[in-house]
């Protein structure tokens, strides 16, 4: 089997190349080539190293995603983007990268098909920044997308393009609308739900984090593990279950953000809860404001797709895989 990770120095990607080193049957066969793409050069696993091939490339410059298809994966993971926040401040550079660079690469496929048969798996990273209110009070596959950022727009219109694409027969694709990955590791980025993942991720390293909203903002969460199985799930499924809406929202974990603080103050104590300092930020509570809160998952499920069901292991999950076990306790 051929795989290749476009957005592989991103947090999933990356994530998701550690479970394949691990586990070089997770997608169901043997990996014989791995491809590895991002606009800066991402990390060559040492368990795949001698199957590995790391290039720094932009897909939506003119010709990338030809290159790219040119070696016909047979597992395409497409987790490219640049995240809410950018893609609302940046207009120009958001449809760019997260719209342009996706169309290239759907096309990319179609015009390889022409030469000989090639119709390949690909699974595709969205969002459920996809719906706009007014909500019901949960929201089901079957709802209508109108979102009120630019992010969940370019997500939204690439939902509709792999849909037609997959119908068409071009390739076999799946839509994965991710809710907000939480704990995600590593530093502070521009995402506008990033504080989410913040106010817990440093005090548990014994650092200050900046809360912007209230206590009261209720939000969808799973944690990275389970976001790494979403893909190796949608990678390996029978999707013929699926029919003609391709893209599912995954499950995960409705909660407030002063639920999340009660969780960590049961895991890390007080002490961490006061390295929470709450800044109201106007320009983050009005994104959040028109983000979705709850969701009926239950399609995803049924096609076997799992999350946590409680931020206490969520915590727990970041703990075990980011600090080795240990939490700052003061």
């Amino acid at each position: 089997m051929r795989v290749m990770v476009i957005g592989a120095a991103g947090m999933i990607g990356r994530k998701l190349v550690e479970k394949l080193a691990l586990d070089s049957e997770a997608l169901g066969r043997g990996i014989e080539q791995l491809t590895l793409v991002d606009v800066i050069e991402p990390p060559i696993p040492a368990g795949l190293a001698s199957i590995s091939h790391a290039l720094a490339a932009d897909l939506a410059d003119e010709g990338v995603a030809a290159s790219l298809i040119a070696s016909r994966p047979d597992v395409i993971f497409h987790l490219a983007a640049i995240v809410s926040g950018e893609a609302e401040a940046d207009f120009d550079k958001g449809y760019r990268i997260n719209l342009d660079g996706t169309r290239s690469l759907f096309d990319a496929i179609r015009n390889e098909a022409k030469q000989e048969p090639y119709r390949p798996r690909l699974i595709f990273a969205s969002s459920i920044a996809v719906f706009g209110e007014p909500f019901p009070e949960k929201i089901g596959d079957e709802f209508f997308t109108t979102p009120l950022t630019s992010y969940g727009t370019q997500k939204a219109i690439s939902e509709l393009l792999l849909a037609d694409y997959s119908r068409r027969g071009i390739f076999d694709g799946i839509g994965i609308r991710l809710p907000t990955i939480c704990i995600r590791p590593g530093k502070p980025n521009k995402a506008a739900s990033g504080f989410f993942s913040n106010i817990l991720r440093e005090p548990l390293s014994g650092l200050e984090a900046v809360l912007p909203v209230d206590d009261t903002v209720r939000h969808w969460f799973a944690s990275p593990r389970a976001a790494v199985g979403f893909f190796v799930h949608a990678a390996r499924m029978d999707t013929s279950r699926i029919g003609p809406r391709r893209t599912l929202t995954m499950p995960g974990l409705s909660a407030l953000v002063g639920e999340e603080i009660e969780a960590l103050g049961r895991i890390a104590g007080p002490k961490a809860v006061k390295l929470i300092r709450r800044e109201p930020d106007a320009v983050i509570r009005k994104i959040v404001s028109g983000w979705a809160t709850d969701f009926d998952a239950r399609r995803a499920r049924e096609l076997g797709f799992v999350a946590e069901t409680d931020f206490d292991e969520i915590i727990r999950i970041h703990i075990e895989d980011e600090l080795g076990g240990k939490v700052w306790h003061g």
